[in-house]
């Protein structure tokens, strides 16, 4: 392998996030590598230290992996926000299905709505994330908060469906509770995977303090 395959391997390990957005990322990083390997190669240095010389003039995998990893936790959020909006409408009529006298139903309302919550909260991040970002700086801690609120959001549904399975073993309107414990397993289950992923990129961002 040349330097420049070497560099980009090596960056590509050391970095965390959406498979699009690195992929996109690590082909810029790539591309400019070998535009500038080309330059030094025209100006009639040797193929191989005009691939080392352009390895340097990017610097170090410790210089270009902060910024590359911030870039990547933004797109993280943005990805994690969206799956956690996506959500809304399940846990809306996870909700509307819990409601009852049974105490498990009732616990089960009340962590739907929880999680109704945090997935509305979370649902203003593609935008701040997005056009608006171009005009406002993405505020510093959103991708720590949009960890968390999915990090509530999957949680609160993960109670919810052990709620929901306790109340439909109880009460006579069960296949309506079936029906909404198996929203609720869905929604934690989708929302999840999205928000540990989310909550890695932030543990990799020196700019963000840890997600717990």
């Amino acid at each position: 392998m040349s330097p420049i395959d070497d560099h980009v391997a090596a960056l590509t390990a050391a970095l965390r996030g959406p498979e699009r957005a690195k992929s996109r990322l690590i082909e810029e990083m790539h591309d400019g590598l070998l535009d500038t390997a080309a330059a030094y190669a025209d100006a009639g240095v040797d193929e191989g230290e005009a691939a080392r010389l352009a390895v340097r003039d990017f610097g170090t995998i410790q210089d270009l992996a902060p910024a590359c990893q911030h870039e990547l936790t933004i797109a993280q959020a943005r990805h994690t926000a969206r799956t956690i909006t996506l959500t809304a409408p399940f846990l809306l009529a996870c909700w509307y299905l819990a409601r009852g006298d049974l105490l498990w139903q009732q616990l089960a309302t009340h962590l739907t709505l929880i999680a109704t919550v945090a997935a509305l909260l979370a649902a203003a991040t593609p935008a701040v994330t997005g056009t608006l970002a171009r005009r406002l700086p993405t505020p510093h801690r959103l991708p720590l908060a949009v960890a968390w609120a999915g990090t509530t959001a999957s949680a609160a549904m993960a109670v919810a469906t052990l709620s929901l399975a306790v109340a439909a073993a109880l009460a006579t309107n069960w296949l309506l509770l079936t029906a909404a414990g198996a929203l609720a397993a869905a929604s934690h289950a989708v929302v999840a995977t999205s928000v540990r992923a989310c909550r890695r990129c932030v543990g990799l961002n020196p700019a963000q303090p840890a997600a717990g």
